[in-house]
């Protein structure tokens, strides 16, 4: 029988081994102290509990937290294929993530679903305005959004199931790929100056996914640790580059994110590996690991850093902004 003290303590260092951080600047990651640099010392025993906690305390207090703006709105698309890899979970987290930490984030629900609506704490029932309206252009995007009661600096365009028949109706429709984009101009949204646009994309290629991947400049990819975790994901690089070649040559992956990390696996160190050699430095060193608190956070109406600050979950999609926030600093200064 296994599971004793020892074993404990063996799994937890396990499961933490792909979101430590580096301590070597030639890796092109944060130390723990130039992670999280904050006007108060991090405690002097330098312990994972005592960093946990030290950790905890700044998500407690996000005045302690800050990143650079990006010198221009950047709109990123989330989406894969395959269902279930944590497309809406990363696009609420990392909003959530982005917002705490000083920027203005606005998520745009394209999943019939409204699955991120509900995880932004937002009203999403028939009636209410909504990505429908404002993609078959009966309003404004600036009608339609909905600021976050979790954040003064998070919003959100919601979806209702309205959207279910969006693809139908699309098809008929004048410029069909390039209604989201003309709808989310800086004209459109009017007062709402956002510094991220993350647009959560339904577990298809349909009209609605194209959309999404015609209004941004850049896709982030969720890669689940698991068995398949690349299928769907050669499909999805086609479309992109069907979309590049025809309605939006300025589209890359810039972004991949590993998810669903269980370190105590040989499975996910495997597939980690093989994800990062196929993409490259395009992949986060952050990984956000398996958690029930993540799971359970939309159940509230919130994300896990609203729900559960301090938890290994929360810690990693707020070092996954805070990494994809720098890595647009990098670029633009080269």
């Amino acid at each position: 029988m296994t599971g004793g003290p020892e074993s404990a303590v063996s799994r937890e260092t396990s499961v933490s081994r792909e979101t430590e951080p580096t301590t070597d600047p030639s890796a092109g990651s944060f130390t723990e102290r130039d992670h999280f640099a904050t006007p108060y010392s991090a405690p002097s025993e330098d312990t994972p509990i005592g960093v946990a906690a030290h950790r905890a305390s700044q998500v407690l207090h996000p005045k302690s937290l800050t990143i650079p703006k990006p010198t221009e709105r950047r709109v990123l698309t989330i989406a894969n294929q395959k269902g279930g890899v944590g497309k809406t979970t990363t696009a609420v987290n990392m909003a959530s993530a982005l917002a705490l930490q000083g920027l203005t984030v606005l998520v745009v629900d394209l999943d019939p679903q409204g699955n991120a609506s509900t995880a932004l704490g937002v009203a999403h029932h028939s009636g209410v305005p909504s990505s429908y309206e404002v993609l078959i252009g009966e309003v404004q995007a600036r009608e339609a959004v909905q600021q976050s009661p979790h954040s003064d600096r998070l919003f959100c365009i919601p979806a209702t199931i309205d959207l279910a028949g969006a693809e139908i109706e699309l098809v008929s429709m004048v410029a069909r790929e390039g209604r989201l984009k003309n709808a989310l101009t800086a004209q459109a949204l009017g007062d709402i100056d956002a510094d991220f646009i993350l647009i959560d994309c339904p577990p298809s290629l349909g009209l609605l996914t194209v959309n999404a991947l015609v209004a941004a400049k850049e896709v982030l990819i969720p890669i689940q640790c698991e068995y398949y975790a690349l299928e769907g994901v050669g499909q999805l690089l086609r479309n992109i580059e069907l979309v590049q070649a025809h309605l939006n040559p300025e589209l890359h992956v810039s972004t991949v994110l590993l998810t669903m990390y269980d370190g105590r696996t040989k499975l996910a160190d495997q597939v980690a590996e093989e994800v990062r050699a196929h993409f490259g430095d395009a992949v986060l060193r952050s990984v956000i690991p398996r958690s029930v608190k993540v799971s359970e956070a939309p159940g509230y109406g919130m994300t896990v850093l609203d729900y559960d600050p301090g938890s290994r979950g929360a810690m990693s999609y707020l070092d996954a902004g805070r990494e994809l926030a720098a890595r647009a600093v990098k670029t633009q200064e080269q």
